[in-house]
């Protein structure tokens, strides 16, 4: 059966002359120069590591469909994480199949065929969604092979490859969830998929430390806008806008909305609607990462002096997140338990809250699971693992994750915060409003940690130099 063609409303009827004139005429542009992709041998061990741990099973991998985001407009495509961990390759509606040997196909939609009969032979000029002439050329069969180093064949054959019982990734295509039955161990495939990613190979790590320098470098733009930013009615949009020219220039797009929060909107702690102006008398905390090509991101996270300059209780706040973050990134090593950074972060930050007089009770008593007081000003983890999504493994089980030890070759950030809220009358009126966040990324080595983002200064002495000096 043909396909229904994605034609928009007011697109114009296409003549028996015309569409006869555009099948032919065209050149071979077939190429067969392409050589592999490099992280296609990784890719490879991947795909056995997942059969390894179903024997016996066929496991089927979407890649995602195209979701509108009004009307006719699609939103830009980005695969499911676990279908380009396993192929690299990022096009929609695509299959990855892992058959009970262990053989792997990938299912994907071959170029539009320029002379073929009826719709078929219109798709490359005619489909909003898929032709070639709408949005761009896509490999062929023979070179995505070349490209990921995989057997590829084409989508339409796929329900050849569904007989059977099989674990799905489900929830990310729909009409392959109607199409296969559902299967008691669809949720273990998905939660392993997850934990396959905990640990990053060398591959993955030289990824991830290119979006983090990138996202340095975004962090630098930034600084440098800051005097047309606070001229600006919408000053942390148009700090935004910095930041994503740098992710669009070195990568595919920003790993995740960016948080462009100034004076008590850092308060807010997934501030995305970034329409403030700025007030040089205040803070602005900027929380942003750059998306490689291959998917990866970086997640760091600044709180700058707009003045260039903290004032003493702007300073007194960040020095007591510094204290908390520096203590936590100490505290990373083989075999600490993952929770471990973050009680070690919020105990700085308990005993801080109590020496200023704003916690009542002793940090002790507020770290107990029955209190917890401390958190009205912190809220939140201080830290979760990264990668491919900015919070990576997400469906990992807790007993290798969150209540897991660390291991060597796991990436993840470090990010204590307090949340000053303007509003909080447990406060003194000169603390209401502050929002201050640090965050970095580090990888765990052999006997400790390594700060990938080390490149961007923490301390505020190295601050207040670092902005002066990109501003001269």
């Amino acid at each position: 059966m043909t396909e229904k063609l994605n034609t928009g409303s007011h697109d114009l009827p296409i003549s028996d002359a015309l569409a006869a004139f555009m099948a032919t005429g065209w050149a071979d542009t077939r190429r067969d120069d392409l050589t592999a992709l490099p992280l296609a041998a990784y890719t490879a061990k991947r795909r056995a590591a997942l059969a390894a741990r179903f024997p016996g099973e066929r496991l089927i991998i979407p890649s995602g469909t195209l979701k509108a985001r009004s009307n006719d407009s699609d939103y830009r495509f980005r695969s499911h994480s676990a279908f380009t961990y396993l192929t690299g390759d990022q096009e929609p509606g695509n299959v990855l199949v892992i058959e009970p040997s262990g053989s792997a196909t990938l299912f994907l939609r071959p170029r539009s065929p320029r002379s073929a009969p009826g719709t078929a032979g219109q798709e490359f000029y005619r489909d909003r969604r898929y032709g070639e002439f709408w949005v761009g050329r896509r490999p062929d069969l023979a070179e995505a092979e070349a490209l990921y180093l995989i057997d590829c064949a084409a989508v339409d054959r796929l329900d050849d490859a569904l007989g059977g019982p099989a674990r799905v990734l489900r929830g990310v295509d729909a009409s392959l969830d109607s199409r296969v039955a559902a299967h008691d161990g669809d949720g273990e495939l998905e939660t392993f998929l997850s934990e396959m990613r905990l640990v990053k190979d060398e591959w993955e790590i030289a990824e991830l430390q290119f979006s983090v320098d990138a996202t340095a470098r975004g962090f630098e733009d930034v600084v440098r806008a800051l005097p047309q930013a606070l001229a600006h009615r919408r000053g942390e949009r148009y700090l935004e806008g910095v930041f994503g020219l740098r992710s669009r220039l070195e990568g595919g797009a920003v790993g995740y909305d960016s948080i462009v929060a100034s004076g008590a909107h850092a308060c807010v702690l997934h501030w995305i609607r970034n329409d403030g102006r700025l007030n040089e008398n205040e803070l602005l905390l900027l929380d942003a990462g750059v998306e490689t090509d291959n998917l990866y991101t970086a997640d760091i996270t600044r709180t700058l002096p707009l003045s260039g300059r903290f004032s003493p209780i702007q300073r007194q706040v960040y020095e007591l997140v510094y204290e908390a973050q520096s203590a936590a990134i100490a505290a990373l090593r083989p075999g600490a338990r993952f929770r471990d950074f973050h009680r070690t972060a919020m105990r700085v930050i308990a005993e801080g809250l109590h020496d200023w007089g704003v916690l009542k009770i002793g940090a002790d008593e507020a770290m107990e699971t029955d209190s917890g007081l401390y958190r009205r000003y912190t809220l939140c983890s201080s830290g979760h693992m990264l990668g491919m999504d900015v919070h990576d493994c997400a469906r990992a089980r807790s007993e290798v994750y969150l209540d897991g030890v660390l291991e060597e070759g796991q990436v993840l950030t470090v990010e204590p915060g307090l949340y000053l809220q303007p509003d909080d009358l447990t406060l003194p009126p000169e603390l209401r409003g502050i929002g201050v966040r640090i965050e970095d990324d580090l990888v765990i080595t052999a006997d400790g940690a390594r700060l990938m983002s080390a490149g961007l200064p923490r301390h505020p002495d190295e601050i207040e130099g670092w902005m002066s000096a990109i501003s001269a």
